[in-house]
């Protein structure tokens, strides 16, 4: 891997790290983060790799940075809709920031034909399913979920299910760094679908209303699919941003 791969790969654990911190309440909104020294000497990164961290704190809106006042944790737009603005893979990472992932359950599936239909994984080939809701942070337990969220992870990294107990983030970072693999290419679909009387109850939502369905399947470098997740968003709380730049030729 080369020296600019390996310093890109830094910026955002250290980015994740913090992350977390934030999210943990190590740091709590209104609180000062250490100085770019400090950081540099806990991390043991350069400056360059800590001022990257921070800028993709700055771009999910965790923190704001002034010339002599440092980085401060700033509070996060309060919504009950889940907005996405789809830039990158990196961009991923950004997308649970904000919200907590409850597990109702983690166990090995064969992949029957209802699977295979609405993931596009083989028949009868085994994957580790983690099922369960995602809301907000702030959310009353007795609220409504954002969205369904169903993980279908490859059989070859399925330990990383010893994990995920504690864990309410997005998986596939925990991939990465336990499996020490990159996730280079993320493959989207958005379609319209019905809300199914399985799904109903869970999300708080009326059978047959309107919902988006979410399909996402990740590839590592060597063409692999490392992990598909699906979620299932009622239509009134799912908003999706994408922009697009005219290329000059």
């Amino acid at each position: 891997m080369s020296e600019a791969k390996v310093a890109d790969h830094r910026y955002l654990q250290v980015a994740r790290t913090l992350r977390k911190e934030i999210v943990d309440g190590v740091y709590p909104v209104g609180s000062q983060l250490p100085t770019e020294h400090e950081l540099c000497e806990r991390f043991a990164v350069s400056r360059y790799t800590i001022r990257e961290a921070l800028r993709r704190l700055r771009e999910d809106n965790l923190v704001s940075s002034r010339p002599r006042t440092g980085t401060l944790v700033v509070p996060r737009p309060s919504s009950d809709s889940y907005v996405q603005h789809v830039m990158s893979i990196n961009d991923l990472l950004a997308f649970a920031t904000g919200t907590r992932f409850a597990i109702d359950s983690i166990a090995m599936v064969t992949i029957d034909d209802d699977i295979a239909t609405r993931t596009g994984l083989a028949v009868g080939e085994q994957w580790l399913s983690v099922r369960g809701h995602r809301r907000a942070d702030d959310a009353d337990p007795a609220a409504a979920a954002l969205c369904r969220t169903e993980y279908y992870i490859n059989r070859a990294f399925a330990a990383v299910g010893r994990l995920l107990q504690r864990h309410e983030g997005p998986i596939f970072p925990l991939i990465e760094d336990l499996f020490g693999l990159s996730i280079v290419e993320v493959h989207q679909e958005i379609a319209a679908v019905l809300i199914s009387p399985e799904l109903a109850r869970g999300l708080k939502a009326e059978v047959g209303a309107p919902a988006l369905e979410v399909l996402r399947t990740y590839s590592t470098s060597d063409g692999q699919v490392a992990q598909v997740t699906l979620n299932t968003h009622p239509a009134a709380r799912f908003r999706h941003s994408m922009t697009m730049r005219r290329v000059r030729g």
